[in-house]
């Protein structure tokens, strides 16, 4: 009898990518459709077949490789805050300048995977909101609606790459010969006549503001501000980088606020003489410095361990004994950093037999601190 389920769960193509409206939308409908291996003891894996055996093991490397993002204090509150964000601007009928969302924190952090999964349950409900056409179609039209639009910031940004960058998730088409005030058009274009309602821009800190191409892109972003569009920037360290140098923050408020964009025309229309704001949020890592933050610690290490699947794992694994302050140790409470950690014990314990995760066996998995540091920013 075969306990692992139909073969078809360990037949997987290329890693989803979000880089188009297609590729977005199937990430969406497919993201939480992963089937983990099932739970068994070691007796119950010891009757199984050879053929079994070893597609039940397979299934188990792939349940750790796919491990699910599981909620922490801190990316709830960036939850709470960019969805509140983008809730508020999407329902908003006057003409004004939509505030934007700015979220930073160090590398490995979860901060892509965060505000994705934000935006792509704002989307559903969105979508479902209005039945699944878009609201702002034309009588007898059915447009293509698409709440959400996800894209990179080009490795070497110019404001034109950016535009070009936008309309390939869109799949526009563009000539070669179209200047910017060309590009920006199209670009509201694409965002009015499709719906969206928040823009999400990666690897933000690929911006260098030393460069002049940079300056102007990060000037153009802010134009974007008024094309009915909540803007949503993601990068790593932005306070750092200098991103920010030019906009004035206020303490008691969180917002950044910046000076009117150089790109006055938008579109035929003048843009506001409003200063952009944007709010800016981080994802912290773990702290481990009072009760209530071990706590936390802990019970994150719960969740993880419950989607664990080793033949010899015990309740408390990784919560009892020294052992949540070992893992602190081992990851600064980075929690990317712990998914690595985790994976590769995963894979060793099954690999030697051992089906256990002990500090014994953890300790021969190269875990790099100061990695996180010396990364290349514009990986994001």
């Amino acid at each position: 009898m075969n306990t692992t389920g139909p073969p078809e769960l360990l037949r997987f193509g290329p890693p989803p990518v979000r880089d188009t409206v297609a590729r977005w939308q199937n990430w969406v409908a497919v993201r939480t459709t992963f089937v983990p291996a099932p739970q068994l003891t070691l007796a119950g894996w010891r009757h199984l077949s050879p053929k079994d055996k070893a597609l039940h093991d397979l299934h188990r490397a792939v349940t750790h490789a796919n491990l699910p993002l599981l909620q922490t204090p801190m990316s709830l509150a960036v939850t709470k805050r960019l969805r509140g964000r983008v809730q508020s601007n999407a329902v908003k009928q006057k003409p004004t300048t939509l505030s934007g969302l700015i979220i930073t924190g160090g590398g490995y952090q979860g901060k892509t995977e965060t505000a994705c999964e934000c935006l792509a349950t704002f989307e559903e409900d969105w979508l479902a909101l209005h039945r699944y056409l878009n609201p702002q179609a034309l009588p007898g039209a059915r447009d293509l609606h698409v709440p959400v639009a996800y894209v990179q910031t080009p490795v070497t940004a110019k404001p034109k790459s950016l535009c070009k960058a936008i309309l390939h998730f869109y799949g526009a088409e563009v000539n070669q010969r179209m200047d910017l005030p060309d590009l920006i058009r199209q670009v509201a274009l694409s965002l009015r006549e499709h719906g969206t309602k928040a823009l999400l821009l990666d690897d933000i800190t690929r911006l260098r503001m030393h460069r002049a191409d940079d300056q102007d892109t990060l000037d153009l972003i802010r134009a974007f501000m008024s094309m009915n569009v909540t803007l949503v920037l993601v990068g790593v360290n932005i306070h750092g980088v200098g991103l920010l140098r030019e906009g004035r923050s206020d303490p008691r408020t969180g917002q950044v606020a910046f000076p009117p964009s150089r790109h006055k025309l938008v579109h035929g229309e003048e843009a506001t003489q409003t200063e952009r704001r944007f709010d800016v949020v981080e994802l912290d890592r773990f702290r481990y410095d009072t009760d209530a933050q071990i706590m936390a610690w802990t019970d994150h290490l719960a969740g993880v361990e419950g989607h664990l699947r080793l033949l010899k794992a015990e309740p408390g694994m990784l919560t009892s004994g020294t052992m949540p302050e070992y893992l602190y140790e081992r990851t600064a409470g980075v929690v990317g950093l712990l998914e690595r950690l985790v994976e590769d014990g995963c894979q060793e314990a099954i690999g030697s037999g051992a089906e256990y995760l002990a500090e014994s066996l953890l300790d021969g998995i190269p875990v790099h601190l100061g990695s996180t540091d010396g990364r290349d920013l514009g990986a994001g």
